[in-house]
């Protein structure tokens, strides 16, 4: 993400005197948000995990109120509630199907808070260093606190097998370039609710993937049945809704 990030640099912009401290700040939210994300994909249902991970929408509302004070257009709020209301129906299934969605659940509510707090102060803070200067260095600081998993590997990171090198730097760049578009857009534009509603679209995408080509990512939750599949895309559905309010 880090080296994704680094090009920004190119856009410009200076280093305020005595706030040195804010990119270290807004990198720890992104990287506890990054550590949540990876539990809720990992010890849940991916099909629940990304849509749930659509509640930021809801709290980048909230915490765009207490940090920015500023106003949140109503229909904004309207949209991150259908966001948010979509969690209901992620959620139902069976027992097989609630047990998965309780461990995404609860890692995607932390990774979204997390998240949602990172963007609200990215929109607060960049605009006096530069989206140029305050996002590179606020990787370069995501990158020095991965170093802390490095005495937790299993093996040296050669012995990963050569075609898992291709997935994992694959994924690696996705993620990089995903970080930087969202955050370029906040850090720019600013309305950090707005770019989360149209980014939840993904919640819906991930329920798609999961159904018609999970499995050969020996992804299992199509097993879980076209009724639960079918609730949680109507959950995303929802999502999709909130994305129309704000675009239209």
């Amino acid at each position: 993400m880090a080296f994704c990030m680094a090009p920004v640099w190119l856009l410009g912009g200076e280093i305020p005197p005595g706030v040195w401290w804010q990119p270290v700040v807004v990198g720890f939210f992104f990287f506890t948000a990054q550590i949540s994300m990876f539990l809720a994909l990992t010890k849940g249902d991916v099909s629940v995990a990304t849509p749930i991970m659509g509640t930021k929408v809801l709290m980048v509302a909230l915490f765009s109120l207490v940090i920015l004070r500023g106003p949140v257009p109503l229909h904004w709020w309207i949209g991150a509630a259908l966001s948010t209301a979509g969690v209901f129906f992620l959620s139902r299934g069976d027992a097989t199907a609630r047990r998965g969605a309780l461990n995404a659940a609860v890692f995607a509510v932390g990774a979204a808070t997390s998240f949602a707090i990172n963007d609200v102060l990215v929109q607060k803070w960049a605009p006096a260093w530069g989206i140029g200067r305050f996002l590179p260095i606020m990787f370069a600081c995501v990158a020095l606190m991965s170093f802390a998993f490095v005495p937790l590997f299993h093996a040296p990171l050669r012995e990963i097998p050569r075609k898992g090198r291709v997935w994992v730097g694959a994924g690696a760049v996705i993620l990089g370039l995903q970080a930087v578009g969202i955050l370029v857009a906040i850090g720019r534009f600013g309305d950090a609710t707005a770019v989360n509603i149209v980014y939840s679209l993904r919640g819906m995408l991930s329920v798609v993937i999961v159904w018609l080509a999970g499995h050969w990512f020996l992804n299992e939750e199509q097993k879980l049945g076209r009724g639960v599949l079918t609730k949680r895309l109507i959950g995303s559905a929802l999502m999709v809704s909130a994305v129309v309010l704000v675009v239209i």
